[in-house]
């Protein structure tokens, strides 16, 4: 049950565990590894005899992972016979029936040796047979879950922490576009206002336009183009966006599909924040909030 809990902690797709086990037959070990991966993807690496741990196993995992290339590895270094090994005549003799009866077939098949029949599983009646051992299997690579899930809880918590700084970082930023922006569409205002004026005295016949007319143009057209560089909507939507990661963030469960679209608004928001930019400030600013966007977008693709 408190496997069950913990597995709904933010967790990234990278994680680690391994056991050993002496058993009769010798060394049992157990390998759990994970990397990222866009949809849950098991694969096992097991020995014949023990194939039949894999169902128990798969079902384990899935109980503790939603997302994430995972591997696991089972293998079995035998051990060398002790002095009370007790070889198994009967069958031996069987073994030595079935080799009898393929010769008879086949002449030109090669006799066995005796280094075959020892390799035999169960030649030996104080080792059993490797099929004996997939209780103990499913036994070991379930309980080495607590741990692979718990490497993968710490890798997701410093993920999380280095996200959190990115977002930081960005508030920052827009709370300095905030700030500035009125500042910095007045000032090109300005300018274009100048601009305008010096083109319209310069074009031919600009003297016999009325004054008044002149001046409600040249508003006409700067309020237009104002409206064209205006940057509130989109510090307001970047305001929002990263509100939302932090609360993803403070959330549980698998979050990584959620974060990666949120990744993308913050994106289109911050490459039309830089095309409307009018000013070198913005444009710059423009160009860190996307740089820290790729960062924690870097960071998203390894949470689960």
């Amino acid at each position: 049950m408190a496997q069950s809990s913990r597995a709904h902690r933010i967790q990234s797709m990278t994680g680690y565990a391994s056991g050993t086990r002496e058993t009769p037959l010798g060394q049992l070990a157990v390998e759990w590894r994970s990397v990222n991966s866009r949809y849950l993807d098991l694969a096992f690496r097991v020995p014949d005899e023990l194939r039949a741990a894999e169902p128990a196993l798969r079902a384990a995992v899935t109980n503790v992972a939603r997302r994430g290339k995972i591997e696991c590895r089972i293998s079995l270094r035998t051990r060398s016979l002790g002095a009370d090994a007790r070889l198994d005549e009967e069958l031996v003799d069987r073994l030595l029936a079935s080799a009898a009866q393929l010769r008879e077939r086949d002449p030109g098949l090669a006799p066995a040796g005796i280094g075959d029949l020892l390799r035999f599983p169960g030649v030996f009646a104080d080792t059993g047979t490797p099929e004996t051992l997939v209780p103990q299997a499913v036994e070991l690579g379930t309980g080495l879950l607590a741990e692979f899930t718990a490497t993968r809880e710490r890798e997701g918590q410093r993920l999380v922490a280095v996200m959190l700084e990115r977002l930081d970082a960005m508030t920052a930023l827009v709370a300095t576009l905030h700030e500035r922006t009125p500042e910095l569409r007045a000032a090109y205002e300005a300018r274009l206002t100048e601009r305008i004026e010096a083109a319209i005295a310069a074009a031919p016949g600009a003297a016999a336009l009325p004054a008044d007319e002149t001046m409600a143009r040249i508003r006409q057209e700067v309020a237009a183009y104002g409206l064209k560089i205006d940057v509130a909507e989109e510090i307001d939507r970047l305001s929002t966006h990263i509100d939302e990661c932090r609360r993803i963030l403070a959330g549980a469960g698998p979050i990584g599909k959620r974060l990666d679209f949120m990744v993308q608004e913050l994106n289109r928001e911050a490459n039309t924040l830089g095309s409307k930019a009018a000013a070198v400030d913005l444009t710059r600013t423009a160009v860190d909030l996307k740089v820290l966007i790729e960062q924690i977008r870097e960071q998203v693709q390894n949470v689960e």
